[in-house]
């Protein structure tokens, strides 16, 4: 099912003895638009620091009581390496995460939708010793830190970036939610990852080849209404774009 990110954000993140905090925000790859951690916030547990979960620890979210559990002991998450997430969490941080709790690692190969597959962990050892760079990954990006991002269609803004519409069993991406306050007061429409040509940090605008008419008179999201098929349907076809449903079974 197609759900809204900033509506998970504040779910109570219930591990295997014990509840261990509250969902803050998701990290996603910007090439393959795959959600590839969850972002959780301690509080009072372990004050100052915030851990991070991949989507292979996640079990069934009870959606009405805003709970997501996670195959995780509370210990566990207490022993994982500390990562800073006000910077692009750089490579070698993400092994030492995945060697502690024996994640596979998603870089090194992946199929079209993203996907994680099983890849060999390197040693602690070789971690330690460098075997990988220290720069921060600069695809892995803060969901919260997108939103309100500018939208730059091929004759100009449009609007801004207000949520992401994602898929609840494999994570990926479908759909960011464009509030096009600028233009027309209170509209939201959806425009898929596909559709975009660029994301520029510094400049804090996603750039789509689409223009500003062709967004303007889209049809409209109700933020209200969940995402169904007929819906997408109507989407793709007023762009002209394919389904993605349709190219996975292609």
């Amino acid at each position: 099912m197609l759900r809204s990110i900033k509506k998970i954000l504040g779910y109570r993140i219930q591990a295997t003895d014990s509840q261990i905090g509250e969902v803050d925000d998701f990290l996603f790859d910007g090439r393959q638009w795959t959600i590839r951690y969850l972002v959780a916030d301690t509080g009072h547990w372990l004050p100052g620091r915030q851990v991070l979960i991949a989507p292979a620890s996640l079990g069934h979210a009870d959606w009405s009581k805003r709970i997501l559990p996670v195959k995780l002991t509370r210990q566990q998450v207490e022993d994982s390496p500390e990562i800073s997430t006000d910077q692009p969490v750089s490579r070698q941080r993400q092994i030492l995460l995945h060697q502690h709790y024996g994640w596979p690692l998603y870089w090194d190969e992946a199929d079209m939708s993203g996907a994680m597959i099983g890849a060999m962990i390197p040693r602690l050892s070789e971690v330690e010793k460098g075997a990988e760079a220290p720069q921060g990954d600069p695809n892995l990006r803060s969901a919260r830190e997108i939103r309100g991002y500018s939208i730059e269609a091929l004759d100009g803004l449009i609007g801004h970036v207000d949520d992401f519409i994602v898929e609840d069993d494999s994570w990926i991406i479908r759909y960011l939610v464009v509030e096009t306050r600028n233009l027309l007061p209170g509209k939201r429409v959806l425009l898929a990852p596909s559709w975009v040509k660029s994301l520029v940090w510094e400049e804090r605008r996603v750039h789509v080849d689409l223009t500003r008419a062709a967004i303007e008179n889209s049809p409209e999201f109700n933020p209200a209404d969940p995402v169904n098929r007929v819906y997408e349907e109507v989407l793709c076809d007023y762009y002209g774009r394919p389904k993605y449903w349709e190219v996975k079974k292609g």
